[in-house]
C-alpha cells in the first residue's frame, strides 16, 4: 500500500486487520483459496453472483439475499466504504461475501467505515483474492451451488463432504427470519397501503410513502382476519428470499383477497401472487441478480434496464388465460410481470425502486396505486 494511503488511514482513525487464509468450497468439490476479511469462522449457504458495478451496501442488506453467499462480479468492492443511507434493512442479510479485491482505504465524504469493519461487527465472513471471474463462469455454466466459506483449513475430502451436505435453502422458510415481528406505520394522507413484509427493503416502503400513501407494514405471519381489520385500500406483497412455494401463509392471504382488495407486489411477492392466481414457479439455473437486467413492456414495446434479485420465475404456460403477461426479460424471455385487471391485480418481478440501479421503472408504482380508483 502506498505511503499516502497509510497516512489516510491514520487521519481517518481506521485500523488495518491482519488477514488470514480463507477458503470457499462448492458442492462440486471446487476449492478457492483467498484471504479473509470481516468475521472469522464458518458460513454456509447458496452461492450466487451479483453483476452490478455499484450498490454493494444494498446487496449486503437486502433481505432477499438471506441464506446466500454472494459473489461480486465487479473486481473492486468497497471503494466508497459503508454509507448508512444506502442500507436496505437494519443488518447484513447475506451469509457470506466473495470479492476479487475489497478496498481497505475507502474515499467518500459519507463513509463511516470499511466494509471489512462493517462485516466484522456483525460477524459475517468475507473472502477476497480469489478468481471471481472463473467462479462466476462456473456458476453461470453449471448453475447455483451450495457451499461454504471457512477460515479453518481442513483436508480437501472433508471440505468437499461438508459442502455437499450443507443445507438446501430451497426447502427452508427464509421469510420467517426476515419479516418484521410487529406492524409499523409510515404516516400519509393518501390511500392506505398495507405491505406484507416478506423481506421488505427500506427503499420500497419509503417510495410508496413518498407517493402520498399511508403505509402500514405487517408481518408475513399475519392472519387473514388481522389483515381484514385494517381495511387497506391496497395490499402490497414485498420482495423477499427463498422458494415462493414455502410461503404458504402469504399464498393463502392472496387467495382470500382476490377480487376484494387491489393486490400488487414485486420480487417474491410477484411469484406468490402468480401462484395464488394458478401459476407455478420453477428455479432458474443461476437466477437474476444485478442492476442491468433488460425488461420489455409488451403493451408499449418499451425496454428499460431493471434491478433484480431472485432465484425463481413463473412458468408462463401455467398461468390461467385470464392472467395477462405484461413484461418479459429479454435475456431469457422469463415472465417479469402479470396482471389480472378484473380482480385489480398487478405485479412485477423486478425492483421498481431500483436501489441500486436505474430509476426508469419507478412509474410502475403509480400504475399499482391507480388500481385503487378503478
Amino acid at each position: 500500500m502506498l505511503l499516502a494511503n497509510w497516512k489516510r488511514y491514520l487521519v481517518k482513525g481506521l485500523k488495518l486487520k491482519a488477514k488470514k487464509d480463507a477458503y470457499l468450497v462448492l458442492e462440486d468439490g471446487s476449492i478457492f483459496r483467498g484471504a479473509s476479511f470481516g468475521g472469522d469462522g464458518y458460513a454456509e449457504g447458496e452461492v450466487v453472483f451479483f453483476t452490478g458495478m455499484t450498490g454493494y451496501m444494498g446487496v449486503l442488506t437486502d433481505p432477499s439475499y438471506a441464506g446466500q453467499i454472494v459473489v461480486a462480479t465487479y473486481p473492486l468492492v468497497g471503494n466508497y466504504g459503508v454509507i448508512e443511507e444506502d442500507l436496505e434493512s437494519n443488518k447484513i442479510q447475506v451469509r457470506g461475501f466473495v470479492v476479487r479485491e475489497q478496498c481497505d482505504y475507502p474515499n467518500n465524504f459519507r463513509c463511516k467505515e470499511t466494509i471489512a469493519e462493517y462485516l466484522e461487527k456483525q460477524n459475517i465472513t468475507g473472502i477476497e483474492g480469489i478468481d471471481t471471474r472463473a467462479l462466476t463462469k462456473k456458476l453461470r455454466n453449471y448453475g447455483t451451488m451450495k457451499g461454504f466459506i471457512t477460515t479453518n483449513r481442513l483436508p480437501d475430502n472433508k471440505m468437499k463432504e461438508l459442502a455437499m451436505n450443507s443445507e438446501d435453502i430451497s426447502t427452508m422458510d427464509l421469510v420467517a427470519d426476515v419479516t418484521t415481528k410487529t406492524p409499523y406505520v409510515l404516516e400519509g394522507k393518501g390511500y392506505h397501503v398495507g405491505i406484507l413484509d416478506l423481506g421488505l427493503k427500506f427503499s420500497v416502503a419509503n417510495l410508496i410513502n413518498e407517493l402520498g400513501c399511508k403505509v402500514t407494514v405487517i408481518p408475513a405471519f399475519s392472519s387473514v382476519e388481522e389483515i381484514k381489520e385494517y381495511k387497506f385500500d391496497m395490499l402490497f406483497l414485498s420482495n423477499g428470499p427463498g422458494n415462493p412455494e414455502t410461503a404458504t401463509n402469504a399464498i393463502t392471504i392472496v387467495k382470500e383477497f382476490i377480487g376484494k382488495t387491489p393486490i400488487t407486489g414485486i420480487g417474491l411477492g410477484h411469484q406468490i401472487i402468480s401462484i395464488a392466481l394458478g401459476g407455478k414457479a420453477y428455479k432458474l439455473k443461476c437466477g437474476h441478480r444485478g442492476n442491468n437486467q433488460p425488461v420489455k413492456h409488451l403493451a408499449t414495446n418499451k425496454v428499460f434496464i431493471s434491478t433484480q434479485n431472485h432465484s425463481y420465475a413463473i412458468d408462463r404456460k401455467s398461468l390461467p388465460k385470464d392472467v395477462e403477461v405484461t413484461h418479459i426479460n429479454l435475456h431469457d424471455q422469463t415472465v417479469e410481470g402479470v396482471r389480472a385487471l378484473k380482480d385489480k391485480i398487478y405485479c412485477v418481478q423486478y425492483y421498481p425502486e431500483a436501489s441500486p440501479g436505474s430509476k426508469e421503472s419507478r412509474s410502475i408504482l403509480n400504475d399499482f396505486i391507480s388500481l385503487i380508483g378503478r
